[in-house]
């Protein structure tokens, strides 16, 4: 005990030690100003103290205008024992004393599964086959416990052994013996020594006879956490045991022991791939554990409540939570489940430890909320389904008090290394006696609390695929990594078999992508006897029966280039990647993810503190773009615009080719590595694609002052087909022109009138694109023609913005490039629509300068859709033959697109032939008119 809070516990005890029963049941104690005026000390400073010592079960604290204070002692020595010190709230020693006596004396034993949350819902299958197994006679069923990290597996298996005690299968004094078999998965011969003992001599390091865990087990349960880790030779020994209740130690020869022991075991990967066959025999229960996604809305919040009452009661404070907070809490569990949860809510909760510090109510509100539960916050908002579901849950305000009542799904792993209130507490006394003020102590003990639980989610994340990839698929991961093994002869890299698998798990989700048929003259991109086809067609067997999923012929070839083309990926250049975010490790801890995941991919991190100014941290990053460019330019993922805006002054500075994406965060940093790393994209393209991405997560929408959100409408006959597309398409041209969150309504010309009008009482309606006049007031309205040929571009950044325009990107390039790609997505079968119209675009401008002339976008649009298909026969050695007389000017013509077609051959790899070359001729003329000849 510090001499400080030495002073104030003898000083609170010199004031209290005379009173007598009617003295406390009257006054109850005295307020922390009197303890601090004898002491002539801050009030501040002796509230800190006794909190202190409150945590310390030394005082107990009534919760009163002013808060009063007394020894848990002299309530003792008044009262005797009929006090419980450990109560964590009462507003005066009556209401202590009436608490004790409302509590019975003694409790019956309850079922430990009545106190799950969730047993009667999400959880209730899983809790019938529990008491089954643990009931089964003589001794129980040896189980199998299947879930993701964090989803309660330990807990469960403890409850199952408190189950078993309750219905008398095992004794109350029955061992619960835990080991994970990841501690000693590369080293066998340990592995089995702490499993089953070992004898003196029997390998290097044994000094003496041991116990192994089994021995220790007897009579009760045996727990083997990731039991996926066992080697063969340890599944073995296990379900030998399993059949006889008989082993030997390791180094024994002709002894074997007895022990009477239940197997629960568990694991968060496919068993059927990860286990042998022999011994999953041994286990006939199988109990799955749903992941918190997989929770109702309901479990959600009793869960998180729990969670908070849990910390209430860990620093003797209520919480005042707003239902943001709930919701935020809700939504950012994405790797960890509840054990992540857990750790959120302990994040948060200390965060507001510090703001409230004297207080005995702490607040949490969601301007306390970290960058990343506010996307939790976002994540939740998306979705009204859920939201309406949370909402009967749910008030403004919850008043969480501490509580021991009722258990909960957590995982151990996941609980903090440190006591982050008793370092509040600490850091706080110390730099009050430095002299620091309250705001300085603030900011100081923040940047250590994010500190502390950064360097706790570094430890606790490990392979994060789970973020992304759906557990079935994910489960395949280990023979899908054998079956490349195997047909390749070389084992590939974890990195890249997350592309593998990311690319798997997209081709599963998005059914629209699958394609069934594909034409008969079609020539194999790899040929049918390669190594490389051959593995993918074992990894689509993989997937039919996993899934009962037709895998088709395009997609088996896609695989097939991929694993093919890896080890080129590798080698080639790409565009280089600047995370810069204020913080002290939020740049680094997202670089961190990303890399763990997709590889030591050329990504640096700036991380900015909140005291540095751009200026002072300008030629770092200067310096960190140069070191990062290959050549292909540097992509500038930031957090603030303050950053975003200075693109040009950084690429200027550093002599390379920038561009700036703001708002970002780890899925963003992973999709930019994607796209670089695997699809190659330039640098134009990343940028705009994560646009889109950025664009499609976006849910909150900016209003005006009327509360009315901006929308543009899109008519076609059907309010679909036609005006979908289209939605596409200007939802990206708005991207270009502003960051603001602008609705895109598809209308039908059945009812358009009566549907715009109606749509005016919601939104803003500030243009209307499509094939009829909707005739609103005051509101432009453009036709397709005038929309695709860029005719329309003033109207629209007029009607939007209503103030002059900073274009960030040349929009009549995302009106061809929407357009086209959008058009060729279900003509092309081998082009990549996206990379075909990037290096046709790039062929158009190389011909424009060439040409010396400007094209329309129907100009460009025409020459994109002309070339892809002639860049698809010559794929397929089916070229058109030139039959016309090819003049003179043709023939310069001809000539002098072989430098801009080169464009294409560099980025795609395909050389367009003679006659296509010719048709191309023809088509210039006749889209530019017959002069164009002559300007060769």
């Amino acid at each position: 005990m510090t001499r400080r809070k030495e002073k104030v516990y003898e000083e609170l005890v010199r004031q209290c030690d005379g009173m007598d029963k009617n003295t406390l049941l009257s006054k109850s104690g005295v307020p922390a100003s009197e303890v601090a005026a004898h002491l002539g000390m801050l009030r501040s400073n002796a509230c800190l103290e006794l909190n202190n010592l409150v945590r310390e079960n030394k005082v107990i604290k009534f919760v009163t205008r002013p808060v009063l204070y007394v020894p848990a002692s002299v309530l003792q020595r008044v009262f005797g024992n009929v006090i419980d010190v450990s109560v964590v709230k009462a507003r005066s020693v009556n209401d202590l004393l009436q608490q004790k006596k409302s509590k019975p004396k003694s409790l019956p034993e309850k079922d430990p599964f009545s106190q799950l949350i969730g047993a009667d819902q999400s959880l209730k299958a899983s809790v019938t086959q529990a008491k089954a197994a643990v009931v089964y006679p003589p001794r129980g069923l040896n189980t199998l416990i299947l879930g993701p990290t964090g989803s309660g597996k330990t807990l469960f298996a403890h409850m199952m052994h408190g189950y078993a005690k309750y219905t008398k299968r095992l004794a109350d004094n029955s061992p619960f013996i835990v080991f994970n078999c990841a501690d000693y998965y590369n080293n066998a011969q340990l592995l089995l020594g702490h499993l089953f003992g070992y004898i003196k001599g029997a390998f290097t390091g044994a000094d003496s006879d041991t116990e192994g865990l089994v021995a220790k087990a007897d009579g009760g349960i045996l727990f083997l956490d990731e039991i996926h880790r066992l080697p063969p030779e340890g599944q073995e020994m296990i379900f030998y045991f399993m059949d006889t209740g008989k082993y030997s130690k390791l180094g024994e020869t002709g002894i074997k022991r007895e022990s009477h022991v239940l197997i629960i075991g568990a694991t968060t990967a496919d068993p059927e791939s990860a286990l042998l066959q022999t011994f999953l025999r041994r286990i006939p229960v199988t109990i799955n554990i749903p992941k918190f996604n997989e929770r109702s809305p309901l479990e959600k919040v009793e869960l998180t409540k729990f969670l908070l009452s849990r910390e209430a009661r860990r620093t003797n404070n209520q919480f005042k939570v707003s239902a943001d907070v709930i919701r935020a809490l809700i939504g950012s569990v994405t790797f960890g489940n509840v054990g992540q949860l857990k750790s959120n809510v302990q994040l948060i909760c200390a965060q507001g430890f510090l703001n409230n510090f004297n207080s005995d109510c702490i607040s949490l509100t969601g301007k306390m909320l970290p960058s990343e539960m506010k996307e939790g916050l976002s994540v939740i908002s998306r979705d009204q389904e859920i939201n309406n579901q949370l909402d009967k849950y749910l008030t403004q305000e919850t008043l969480i008090i501490g509580r021991q009542d009722g258990l909960m799904i957590d995982d151990e792993g996941y609980e903090p290394p440190v006591d982050i209130y008793k370092i509040i507490s600490g850091k706080y006394q110390f730099l009050s006696d430095e002299g620091l003020s309250t705001k300085d102590i603030k900011t100081f003990i923040s940047k250590d609390i994010k500190a502390h639980f950064t360097k706790f989610y570094q430890q606790t994340t490990g392979s994060r695929l789970e973020t992304l990839i759906d557990s079935g698929m994910l489960s395949l991961a280990p023979r899908i990594e054998a079956t490349c093994t195997r047909y390749l002869g070389h084992q590939i890299s974890e990195q890249f078999l997350s592309f593998i698998l990311l690319h798997l798990d997209s081709f599963m989700r998005h059914t629209s992508r699958k394609l069934s048929v594909l034409p008969k003259e079609r020539k194999n991109m790899v040929s049918p006897g390669s190594k490389e086809y051959r593995a993918a067609c074992a990894i689509a067997k993989l997937i039919v029966e996993a899934f009962n999923l037709n895998v088709p012929e395009i997609e088996i070839e896609y695989i097939a280039v991929l694993l093919s083309s890896s080890e080129e990926l590798s080698r080639r250049k790409n565009v280089g990647i600047v995370v810069a975010a204020h913080g002290d490790q939020t740049a680094s801890s997202m670089v961190r993810v990303a890399k763990e995941l997709l590889g030591d991919y050329p990504v640096a991190a700036i991380d900015m503190p909140l005291s540095v100014s751009f200026k002072d941290i300008f030629a770092d990053i200067v310096h960190t773009v140069r070191k990062m460019n290959q050549g292909e330019g540097v992509l500038m993922m930031v957090d603030m615009g303050s950053l975003y805006y200075f693109e040009e002054k950084i690429a200027a500075s550093a002599g390379v080719s920038v561009r700036a994406i703001d708002m970002v965060s780890t899925p963003l940093i992973l999709e930019a590595v994607k796209k670089a790393n695997y699809l190659h994209l330039n640098l134009d393209s990343i940028a705009e694609s994560l646009r889109m991405v950025r664009a499609n997560s976006e849910m909150i929408a900016d209003v005006e002052k009327d509360g009315k959100q901006k929308a543009v409408l899109t008519i076609c006959t059907t309010g679909k087909g036609t005006a979908q597309r289209i939605k596409t398409i200007i939802s990206e041209y708005l991207r270009s022109l502003t960051n603001e969150n602008i609705r895109i309504i598809p209308v039908s010309m059945v009812g358009l009138y009566e549907q715009a009008q109606k749509l005016t009482d919601k939104y803003r309606i500030i243009a209307s694109i499509g094939a009829k006049d909707p005739k609103l007031d005051g509101v432009p309205y453009i036709t397709l023609q005038q929309f695709i040929g860029g005719e329309s571009q003033n109207i629209i950044e007029q009607a939007i913005l209503r103030k002059p325009v900073t274009v960030k990107e040349n929009p009549s390039n995302v009106i061809v490039k929407g357009v086209c790609e959008d058009s060729l997505q279900n003509m092309l079968t081998y082009l990549n629509p996206k990379k075909a119209v990037e290096a046709i675009n790039e062929f158009n401008k190389t011909l424009q300068r060439a040409l010396n002339v400007h094209f329309k976008n129907a100009t460009k649009i025409r020459i994109i859709m002309h070339l892809s298909f002639a860049l698809e026969r010559e794929i397929t050695r089916t070229p058109l033959k030139y039959t016309e007389t090819v003049s003179q000017e043709k023939e310069k013509m001809s000539d002098l697109l072989s430098e801009p077609l080169q464009v294409i051959q560099y980025k795609l790899n395909i050389a367009l032939g003679k006659g296509e070359t010719l048709y191309l001729v023809d088509m210039l003329a006749d889209e530019l008119g017959k002069s164009v000849l002559n300007l060769a």
